[in-house]
């Protein structure tokens, strides 16, 4: 590894070890054992099948954003391998998923743009949770709620843009070209590339019925996120309100795993629970224990079904991840 790569690794566990202890300064170790201990077997392995529908909801979509260039079983297991990939330190998840998909026929820059609609529809889901959920908290305060909303209808309306400038891509050029005569010094940047491949993995969006479809599948793998959350949160016993800490835990830690520096996740995804546990009156040693089973189970459900999706596919860690990890070495310092 080169010595870049060392001091990510590095800061990963860094930043793992410090919020796990921040996290973990004011509660029992032993509480929150004893609590994870007696969580359901029952219950747990029933959240473990949701997760693993869920992966298999998000490799539908993608197809689909893909105009079904490779097949259901195929994306899915790619997009298996993308959740095993984003386990480790240098985040080579979304690279590999895109260089495997290539393999099968896919651009690049096509599977490029359509992980960048994936991660555009997400994030819009992500901010509507977080806008409803907090706008219903009776403890919330009003700038927040005023905020949050604000925070969501602005989204919304950055989406239908984005869907807009899709279906009138003449236009969305001459926008932008408009903007380069404004500001010279963007013409350094690869603006009109990354215009032209955005535009492109927008183009299965401009259908009314691919849309509704793409629509369905993305609430079928969140409806199967809150599922598995809503099923940790009984099997360690938590009465709380589960309308709103099932979806506000499912969508700030969505926000926590988007942690570029961190080992799998680990202290920020447990502290996302902690603070949406916070939010809707959770005690500490509940909201930990329920951190750190829900990580628990999704890093395991990743780990299996990961590496089901490289047996299936015949391709081995080394040139899954080694390879991408050359690949954004090389995009990064080309020269």
């Amino acid at each position: 590894m080169t010595r870049r790569r060392v001091l990510i690794v590095l800061s990963s566990v860094a930043v793992s070890v410090i919020l796990l202890l921040l996290i973990l300064r004011d509660v029992p170790l032993n509480d929150v054992l004893d609590s994870l201990r007696a969580a359901d077997a029952g219950l747990v392995f029933l959240a473990l099948l949701l997760i693993a529908f869920g992966l298999v909801a998000r490799g539908i979509r993608w197809s689909i954003l893909l105009n079904q260039r490779i097949t259901y079983v195929q994306a899915t297991h790619l997009v298996n391998i993308m959740f095993l990939g984003n386990q480790l330190p240098l985040r080579l998840g979304e690279v590999a998923r895109g260089l495997l998909a290539a393999r099968k026929g896919v651009p690049v820059a096509t599977s490029a743009s359509s992980i960048l609609v994936e991660r555009l529809i997400d994030t819009l889901a992500v901010v509507l949770v977080i806008a409803l959920t907090v706008s219903r908290l009776p403890d919330a305060l009003p700038e927040v709620t005023e905020r949050t909303s604000l925070f969501g209808l602005l989204a919304l309306l950055g989406f239908i843009t984005l869907l807009g400038l899709a279906r009138f891509p003449a236009a969305a050029r001459r926008l932008l070209g408009a903007l380069l005569d404004m500001v010279p010094p963007l013409r350094r940047l690869p603006l009109e590339s990354i215009l032209v491949d955005l535009l492109s993995g927008l183009q299965p969006l401009v259908e009314a019925r691919a849309l509704l479809v793409i629509g369905f599948w993305t609430v079928v793998g969140w409806v199967f996120s809150f599922g598995t959350y809503y099923c940790l949160h009984l099997a360690l016993s938590i009465d709380t309100d589960y309308v709103s800490s099932v979806p506000l835990g499912i969508a700030l830690a969505a926000l926590a795993i988007a942690i570029p520096v961190s080992i799998a996740g680990l202290g920020s995804f447990q502290g996302a629970i902690v603070v949406a546990g916070q939010m809707v009156g959770m005690n500490p040693v509940e909201a930990i224990s329920l951190g750190f089973l829900f990580h628990g189970v999704t890093v395991l459900s990743y780990a299996l079904w990961g590496t089901v999706g490289l047996l299936a596919l015949g391709v081995s860690p080394k040139s899954a991840f080694v390879t991408s990890d050359e690949a954004r070495a090389e995009a990064i310092s080309p020269e």
